[in-house]
């Protein structure tokens, strides 16, 4: 699993960090909800823990945001005490469940099990690249926060590449997975006229490559926010 954890305290986040990875989890941790929002318009998670009291505003302000952009992307809130009145503004804002701190880090580690179990790896279901996302369940495709619309073979084209980041794709391999609506071959020159349609609509990404007399490759080309 992908954690995103959001946390001003750095020894309780650091210490979180390195159980959680013990665990076999990968975390990054941001310590402000800003940083937060600039890396999930990058990438979707598996799941987020947001600390209740950030410098830059209420954790319920981030677990809104990501409800109203990233609906279905699992939600645990840390609180220091177990005042009702947090717990009724989290499970208000859209947060999955809820943890108080001090907390011991088994408990920590079953809760996100148990939401994960239940809501499933949100990961699987999003695929992302320099801020290009593509859910695979609504068919939805954004950039940051525009909604980019595309046509089915752009999208099947998208969803070719986003599947297979970091690996070069032929042009011959593009060509045998990509069928129009009613099943016949797209030949090399609609491939050509189709990849230059969606470049142009998500703005032309660094992260769609051109491998000269080969194919494409989509890699991701913005340097994420560095673990801490």
């Amino acid at each position: 699993m992908e954690i995103f954890y959001v946390e001003d305290d750095e020894d309780i986040a650091r210490s979180t960090k390195i159980y959680l990875e013990n665990q076999g989890c990968q975390v990054s941790i941001f310590t402000t909800i800003r940083e937060a929002k600039t890396a999930l318009l990058a990438c979707c998670p598996s799941l987020v823990l947001i600390d209740w009291n950030m410098p830059d505003g209420h954790g319920s302000t981030l677990c809104r945001w990501i409800r109203e952009n990233r609906k279905k992307l699992p939600v645990i809130f840390l609180t220091v005490r177990g005042d009702s009145r947090d717990i009724v503004d989290g499970f208000s804002c859209g947060a999955d469940d809820y943890v108080v701190k001090p907390f011991a880090f088994e408990i920590l580690f079953s809760r996100i099990q148990a939401v994960v179990r239940r809501t499933g790896d949100t990961s699987v279901r999003y695929l992302s690249c320099d801020g290009i996302l593509l859910d695979r369940e609504s068919m939805h495709v954004t950039y940051g926060e525009e909604e980019v619309l595309l046509s089915p073979s752009e999208y099947r084209l998208l969803l070719l590449l986003l599947e297979n980041k970091g690996r070069t794709l032929k042009r011959e391999q593009i060509l045998e997975s990509l069928w129009d609506a009613d099943g016949n071959f797209v030949n090399d020159n609609t491939l050509t006229v189709t990849l230059k349609r969606l470049r142009e609509k998500l703005h032309q990404p660094a992260c769609i490559k051109t491998v000269r007399s080969i194919g494409y490759r989509m890699e991701e080309t913005v340097c994420r926010i560095e673990n801490r």
